[in-house]
């Protein structure tokens, strides 16, 4: 099966295959069309599946097609929320720009303890999230952040979408579950998979040729695999991202690996 076979767009596929990305992985497949259609979803992955992937693409389709509405992405630390941001830019930038900010989705991508300093900021309307990600909520548990993942949900409405990852079962983590989902269409992607999964993963996070180029000419930035350390810091004191990803990440490129 291929991307357009999951159901993404052409401005997405267009971006996937800038990445030198050709097919996608196995949770990919199973996951892509499930998010799509609305589903609530509890996903099994070990880690470097390329499970960020499998629901940053379909989120890219729902912030393009449905406007006004809050996507909220919780991640077990700072460097994961830097990640999943640098995605979204890299595979959304086919999309056109949202040039009334009043009519462009909110995106909030935080841990759960630093977005809980923050709840009360007015752009911070958690009472309004239309989709929920957990990601990944046994690294959660490893970090101790099940508490205030708790009192996080407790702000959310109850009519919302909600997408829970995890590499592992696990007691803690299952009684917290059913505080999140409802009726959620379970995926497990197997053992054998992972290095599969592994080597897309990696393409996904390589710069073409092209757009080294590009973003010497373009962005004043230096071309860095390594962690951007100004960004990694600037979302540990501002926590979040709201509405457009924001511009230190789009210009510096490649900020962390998965």
């Amino acid at each position: 099966m291929n991307f357009k076979e999951l159901g993404l767009s052409e401005q997405t596929i267009k971006a996937i295959t800038d990445q030198g990305i050709q097919e996608p992985t196995t949770v990919q497949t199973d996951v892509i069309p499930s998010i799509l259609a609305g589903s609530d979803i509890f996903t099994i992955a070990p880690e470097g599946c390329g499970k960020t992937m499998s629901y940053v693409l379909p989120l890219i389709e729902i912030m393009a097609q449905n406007k006004n509405q809050t996507i909220l992405i919780l991640t077990a630390d700072s460097k994961t929320s830097a990640f999943v941001s640098d995605k979204i830019t890299v595979f959304s930038r086919y999309h056109e720009e949202e040039d009334d900010d009043e009519n462009e989705a909110n995106v909030i991508i935080a841990s759960p303890d630093l977005l809980l300093e923050i709840s009360d900021d007015e752009n911070i309307r958690l009472n309004e999230t239309s989709v929920l990600v957990v990601d990944d909520i046994n690294l959660m548990k490893k970090k101790k952040q099940l508490k205030n993942l708790e009192k996080i949900l407790e702000l959310l409405p109850a009519e919302k979408q909600n997408i829970v990852y995890t590499n592992r079962r696990s007691q803690e983590t299952q009684s917290i579950l059913p505080k999140i989902l409802k009726s959620p269409q379970e995926i497990k992607i197997d053992k054998n998979k992972e290095q599969e999964a592994n080597i897309v993963a990696k393409e996904a996070i390589i710069p073409t040729k092209t757009e080294t180029k590009k973003c010497r000419t373009n962005c004043r930035g230096k071309d860095n695999e390594l962690p951007d350390k100004e960004a990694l810091d600037l979302i540990k004191k501002y926590n979040t991202f709201c509405g457009k990803t924001p511009k230190f990440l789009t210009i510096k490129g490649i900020i962390a690996s998965e």
